[in-house]
């Protein structure tokens, strides 16, 4: 069966070709088409079942109008809450997003980053892995615009948008202070990445400030198993902690699924509080504390920082930290 055209749709409707194909391409405001016009060319595309070519499209405008975003785990809920953000943002603008998973491993990032420019992206949205920068700067010096979220390089001159993690990190360890934890076990993820980095030092800033010299930091994964595996080893302690503060949602999963193995009962027997929120900690049968990001002004001042750069237009700051909220639920006993 032969695909239906332009042509055909012109044909059906009396139109024009011109006007089909503005009405098609979204720039029937731009050229004023009446809307009784733009609804007879949805109408005959529908009946026609008219798919678009993109690829002869491509050709003629040298743009493919598909951007890349490349994430370290669509396991991990914030990311695919960013994913799904981003995604559905740049749809809004007419462009097609290449979702990649690069499983917090640089060399399968690197890997994936030869693959997307080969696919023409016109920019690239990308949650770093690592602590190695030059295969990025390689991108955006190919003349590829390219920004950063959640985890970035602060010596590097790419636009990124993240969160305030050293204050979040602060105040959820000052509020487990304030309700009189001093034994308190931080589990952490990924040492290398930004996030991390800024996180621990919240944490050990608000202990120190306090006057609790034995800080206790373990871990080194932003995974479930990470959080399960920490827990069961804090647990075999002589003197457990009174409080738990994971790094990520994840590593609380992990974490929650330890205690409850060892029938430690939250927040009875040791307090916990993580960063990032989720829809389903609300549901969990102790609601979880957290540490929240705000996930859609995130996804969303990346796509406006990247189709400005698309658009060569200029970008008054490049550099933006957005402020976390504390959700306070059931996980946190205060203690004398």
């Amino acid at each position: 069966m032969q695909k239906a055209s332009i042509t055909d749709i012109a044909e059906m409707t009396g139109l024009s070709i011109t006007t089909v194909s503005r009405v098609l391409s979204g720039k029937a405001k731009q050229y004023r088409i009446g809307k009784q016009s733009q609804e007879k060319v949805r109408e005959a595309a529908k009946k026609l079942h008219y798919v678009p070519n993109h690829f002869a499209a491509n050709l003629r405008t040298g743009k493919s109008s598909t951007l890349a975003l490349i994430i370290p785990s669509l396991n991990n809920p914030f990311f695919a809450g960013i994913a799904s953000e981003i995604n559905t943002e740049l749809r809004k603008f007419n462009y097609i997003t290449i979702i990649s998973d690069s499983d917090e491993n640089v060399e399968i990032e690197k890997m994936e980053l030869l693959q997307m420019t080969a696919r023409n992206i016109e920019g690239l949205i990308i949650v770093p892995c690592g602590d190695q920068w030059e295969h990025i700067k390689e991108i955006q010096d190919q003349g590829i615009p390219v920004v950063c979220i959640d985890r970035y390089f602060e010596d590097l001159d790419i636009p990124y948008i993240s969160t305030d993690n050293y204050e979040g990190a602060y105040k959820a360890t000052q509020y487990l202070i304030g309700n009189g934890h001093s034994r308190i076990t931080c589990i952490q993820g990924v040492q290398t990445s930004t996030p991390n980095r800024l996180r621990v030092k919240g944490f050990t800033d608000a202990m120190k400030e306090a006057g609790h010299e034995d800080i206790n930091i373990v871990g080194d994964d932003f995974t479930f198993q990470n959080g399960y595996l920490e827990t069961k080893l804090l647990l075999q302690q002589k003197q457990r902690p009174t409080a738990i503060f994971t790094l990520s949602n994840t590593i609380a999963m992990g974490c929650m699924k330890a205690l409850k193995e060892e029938n430690i009962h939250v927040p009875n027997d040791i307090s916990l509080i993580t960063f990032d929120d989720h829809p389903y900690l609300d549901y969990l049968s102790t609601t979880l504390s957290c540490i929240a990001q705000p996930v859609s002004d995130i996804s969303k001042i990346a796509v406006k920082f990247l189709l400005s750069k698309i658009q060569n237009k200029d970008i008054n700051t490049s550099q933006v930290l957005l402020k976390p909220s504390m959700k306070l639920r059931d996980s946190i006993r205060k203690i004398n």
